[in-house]
């Protein structure tokens, strides 16, 4: 059989690396490119997966792809590549892709994308109205870790009418579903591409698609730019260069763009210096531009995003992919925050992320790191279902920086946590040593008020046991529960990069079977939703919930206490109070007739615990205090034994968690450093990066 795939390009075009075939099998074959003209095109896939059945057939055997050849994971801190390339790549590698005989529209794999992981879904990247298909260059080394990444290159002199370039897509999607029947194929849009995709889901309504929206142009007809857009194709060919200049102030913020590959945490200086390097080194370059965009491709692409925003509206009633749209607040192109608004209203099945700081161009941003979002928004799959053990990545290290050395980083100084842990011989240590360092763990305590130790706790396990610890929440806190029809990249979405999952028998079951460590509150949204003078009490079921569950994989429980949370805030609005309050009680009668409740079997305190939100009141920080106590080791034989030695064990786990709490209360008043003021002294003398020392344990 002739090959016939589109073979991969690299950012710096000295090569192209083999790529698969549609029939499974991958090229051998090298070759060097300078243009797109170089580029092989990919034919009609469907048709040759059609003759490739008819084979089969007759062979007796059955059509799939072949495994992948990448690891089977993702290593904990794994480098996701951002900061490594901006939108200076973009402009570097798009001139050399212009030719006048470019050929027909085509697909293209970038080298630095690399393996993904086994099992790893297709993404079909569909570019805005540059064509080039360079728009995820920021983003190919992270997606390429969890995708088999293609990319759309339709050539600036190439004139394929909208369907055709729906034709083009849809035959590579059936292809690949024929190929792969019960695996996911996602089709990230930019803009233009956005139409493009929608297109595609509605024409192709069993197929499983999952959508990725950035800032689609299917609000063209709205756009504020349209009382000049007749002027740009009147503007005489010789002034054609002045519009690449207007278009990239238009299409996003020049300051993002330039920062993309700008380290974070740079002192303020030389940020500054950075940014203006990157700003001198950029804007000449804008005016290649008018190669990527030539006069007569503006012209015919105006009139092409025209055909493509009324067809994909005109078909939004049939897409029933799950779409996720990226939307900007500062896009001056698109009206796209409204769109969303309305995609949102529309779609059976769309998910919004709106980020209010960004422009037209937000693949393209600083801070917009693509792999985390979709991650975030529970939408990265294998199969035909999520599934959030056999789904879940591990956290890369940007994700890492950004989450704890960036974002919560301020409150980490603040409340400056002390690590405790239990050796078998009883002895308290500092860090994490007495913490088995092999799975399955239970990790069972206390949960402070509005969960505010799980930063550190999470942190904690990052750093000293390069662990990933797996928190069981409540439903309430994973979509569609907390969603809004504007909902920015929020806690919520960082909670479950970083490995949160709803509680559920299912779920727990499936994280001891892996040997996971896992991350459990037997007192749940009771003992984080407290009333005032509840501080520190451990309100527990009566049901040994967990004990049996653990003990039939053989897991090590850990209970732990922690206190801290009266250092840093005072709560003086609880549930008691605002259920007084008439429109306070209306606002949580209507929260919490949405919520899914977990217990509705349960009696005593926990049970059917209101959702509120406290009213609190910060004070001049304190500092926290973490102890895990001696692990308890469990065994199939206390399965087989009877209920009241599980109670047993239940009721001992809770008195090591009370014990925990008293024991940290009385060592605080010990500690020389609890006091805001004697740590930063501390600090200001020894440097931010070493440990403020505390009692002896």
């Amino acid at each position: 059989m002739t090959c016939t795939a589109a073979l991969s390009l690299p950012v710096n075009l000295n090569s192209f690396s083999a790529y698969r075939c549609p029939d499974g099998r991958r090229c051998s074959r090298r070759v060097t490119a300078k243009s797109s003209a170089d580029l092989s095109v990919e034919t009609d896939g469907a048709a040759l997966v059609s003759e490739r059945r008819k084979q089969d057939r007759i062979n007796g055997v059955q059509t799939r792809r072949k495994p992948m050849t990448g690891p089977e994971g993702l290593d904990l801190f794994y480098d996701d590549g951002y900061g490594s390339t901006s939108v200076i790549d973009y402009l570097d590698v798009a001139k050399d892709l212009v030719t006048k005989d470019g050929g027909p529209p085509r697909w293209f794999c970038p080298v630095e994308c690399g393996a993904p992981i086994k099992g790893a879904p297709l993404l079909l990247f569909l570019p805005g109205i540059d064509g080039v298909g360079l728009g995820l260059i920021l983003h190919h080394k992270a997606l390429g870790k969890a995708f088999e990444v293609r990319c759309m290159h339709i050539p600036a002199y190439d004139q394929t009418p909208f369907e055709g370039l729906v034709k083009f897509v849809e035959d590579t999607v059936r292809c690949e579903q024929i190929l792969s029947p019960n695996m996911p194929i996602y089709l990230v849009g930019d803009s233009f591409g956005g139409c493009l995709a929608l297109a595609v889901a509605a024409r192709n309504p069993t197929i499983d698609l999952i959508l990725v929206l950035a800032n689609p142009a299917t609000s063209f007809g709205n756009s504020p730019l349209q009382p000049v857009l007749p002027l740009l194709e009147l503007l005489p060919k010789e002034f054609h260069v002045t519009v690449p200049y207007l278009l990239s102030f238009i299409m996003g913020d020049p300051v993002k763009l330039a920062m993309a590959n700008i380290e974070s945490g740079l002192p303020p200086l030389q940020t500054l210096d950075e940014l203006s390097k990157s700003l001198t080194s950029m804007l000449p370059r804008l005016s290649r531009l008018a190669d990527i965009i030539p006069k007569e491709t503006l012209t015919w692409k105006l009139r092409l995003l025209k055909s493509a925003s009324a067809y994909a509206n005109s078909r939004l009633h049939a897409v029933k992919a799950e779409v996720l749209v990226l939307v900007s607040g500062e896009d001056k192109m698109l009206p796209s925050k409204d769109e969303a608004e309305r995609l949102g209203r529309t779609l059976s099945n769309c998910t919004v992320r709106y980020f209010k700081d960004n422009g037209h161009s937000i693949l393209l941003e600083d801070g917009i790191h693509l792999l985390t979002i979709i991650k975030g928004a529970q939408m990265y799959r294998r199969s035909k279902r999520f599934d959030y053990i056999t789904d879940f990545l591990p956290p890369s290290l940007t994700e890492y920086k950004v989450e704890f050395e960036k974002e919560n980083r301020f409150f980490r100084l603040a409340t400056s946590p002390v690590i405790l842990s239990t050796l078998e011989d009883g002895k308290i240590v500092q860090g994490l040593v007495g913490v088995p360092n092999e799975g399955p763990v239970l990790l069972v305590g206390y949960h402070m008020l509005l969960g505010f130790e799980l930063a550190p706790l999470v942190d904690a396990f990052l750093r000293e046991k390069k662990t990933v610890i797996r928190g069981m929440a409540h439903p309430m806190l994973f979509p569609p529960m907390n969603e809004d029809v504007l909902q920015e990249f929020s806690r919520f979405d960082l909670m479950r990069v970083f490995g949160a999952l709803p509680v559920s028998p299912s779920n727990f079951y499936k994280l001891l079977q892996t040997k996971s460590f896992v991350l459990l509150y037997p007192g749940g949204a009771r003992e984080a939703l407290h009333a005032k003078g509840e501080e520190y009490k451990v309100i527990w079921p009566h049901q040994p919930e967990f004990v049996r569950m653990a003990a039939r994989f053989g897991a090590t429980i850990v209970p732990f206490g922690v206190v801290g949370e009266d250092d840093i805030a005072e709560l003086v609005l609880d549930y008691n109070d605002q259920i007084n309050i008439p429109f306070l009680r209306d606002w949580i009668k209507d929260l919490n007739e949405k919520v899914v409740q977990v217990r509705t079997e349960a009696d005593g305190e926990v049970a059917n615990q209101n959702f509120y939100l406290p009213g609190i009141l910060p004070k001049i920080p304190g500092r926290f205090y973490y102890i895990f106590g001696k692990p308890i080791k469990t065994g199939r034989e206390m399965v087989l034994k009877d209920r009241e030695t599980v109670n047993t064990v239940y009721l001992q786990i809770k008195s090591e968690v009370e014990k925990s709490l008293t024991y940290l209360l009385k060592k605080r008043k010990e500690d020389p450093y609890r006091s805001i003021v004697q740590r930063s002294i501390y600090q200001a003398t020894w440097g931010l990066t070493n440990q403020v020392p505390t009692f002896d344990p």
